[in-house]
């Protein structure tokens, strides 16, 4: 049985950081695609950051770039966002998805699999 599971979210203060992971069992993660997205009330899914099947390579949203950092421990079966220099505009569900598609997905709705998500509020 396929599960994701997300956990790290939290309350920070603006400027500060939070480490999410993504746990997968019935699956081996460093064989799928992994993507985290966000969700803010009233608003649309959106992507956060993705690593490749193909070759590990990562991508972030111009939003979050160089303040988060998604990485993979194939040993632990997890895939991290470490996320740095918060905003109040990072506040959102935070959800982990992977896919066996060798590219990142353009598309939320592509993805195969999905965890729970996992809140995350900046707020001072």
């Amino acid at each position: 049985q396929v599960q994701i599971v997300e956990s790290g979210g939290g309350l920070v203060q603006p400027g500060g950081s939070l480490r999410l992971s993504c746990t997968a069992s019935g699956f081996i993660m460093d064989y799928y695609t992994i993507s985290w997205f966000r969700q803010a009330p009233g608003k649309e899914r959106e992507g956060v950051s993705c690593i490749t099947l193909s070759d590990g390579s990562t991508n972030y949203a111009d939003s979050v770039k160089g303040r988060f950092t998604i990485s993979r421990d194939n040993a632990k079966n997890t895939v991290y966002l470490q996320m740095n220099s918060l905003k109040p505009e990072d506040t959102a569900v935070y959800y982990c998805a992977a896919d066996s598609s060798w590219l990142c997905l353009r598309s939320a709705s592509e993805y195969a699999y999905w965890g729970q998500g996992t809140q995350v509020t900046v707020s001072s």
